[in-house]
């Protein structure tokens, strides 16, 4: 039990933090600079918490699903619509503010967009400064804005530093005829899944055990499959 509370090594180099260190620190500086430079500082620093969050995933683990274009994009779009509809309509308490918060987590899910830093967009704004609330919903742009500017920042910074941002889908191996395939293949263990991600030396947002278990039931469904498709062709 206590074990399970030790914290994995990271399978990243120093290298990696402080190119992810440097990444966050300037996508933040510049997202609040650009917001500040339209909306005014008061407002732009209102922000600078959920900015500087979202930073760490896109920069830090800008493989993960979480800190996707879409996913900042889209989040921040429904957190600051929610929250803006709530603080209307329920006024600004810290009741409003959780309820804002449940929400845009369920139509993120919907939306495909989950990025953990708009739960918290969501608060933030149903709880505005006096300057943020006074914008209304002028406040949806200066959030975009933010989202936006530090988006494009990742896309510069993360592939000038040779990490391919964003992750696209993998493309499957090509299946070359006529090899003829070993009598048995090696079963992948989480063992095997942590050095081939030391080698890739990227924060990737998964533990290696989990891997294992999403590639075994992989190879159960994959086997289920060839089994029906033999039995399909032969009945045909």
């Amino acid at each position: 039990m206590l074990a399970r509370l030790i914290p994995a090594a990271i399978n990243t180099r120093p290298a990696e933090w402080s190119r992810a260190a440097i990444g966050m620190a300037l996508g933040t500086m510049l997202s609040v600079w650009a917001c500040a430079h339209v909306f005014g500082m008061e407002v732009a620093m209102h922000l600078l918490g959920p900015l500087g969050a979202s930073a760490v995933l896109l920069f830090a683990v800008s493989s993960g699903a979480l800190a996707q274009p879409w996913s900042i994009i889209g989040s921040y779009l429904c957190a600051a619509v929610v929250a803006l509809l709530v603080a209307r309509v329920l006024g600004r308490t810290l009741g409003s503010a959780c309820l804002a918060a449940g929400m845009t987590v369920v139509l993120m899910c919907w939306l495909r967009c989950l990025h953990p830093p708009a739960g918290g967009l969501a608060m933030t704004l149903v709880l505005a400064d006096p300057a943020s609330a006074s914008l209304g919903w002028y406040e949806l742009p200066a959030v975009m804005l933010g989202a936006a500017a530090l988006l494009v920042c990742a896309l510069a910074y993360n592939n000038a530093t040779r990490t391919r941002y964003p992750k696209g889908a993998a493309e499957s191996p090509a299946v070359v005829l006529g090899t003829p395939a070993p009598a048995t293949d090696p079963t992948i263990t989480a063992v095997d899944l942590k050095l081939a991600l030391a080698e890739m030396e990227q924060f990737y947002d998964i533990e290696p055990t989990e891997l294992e278990q999403l590639i075994h039931a992989a190879e159960g469904h994959a086997r289920r499959r060839s089994i029906g498709e033999v039995l399909a062709h032969r009945a045909a």
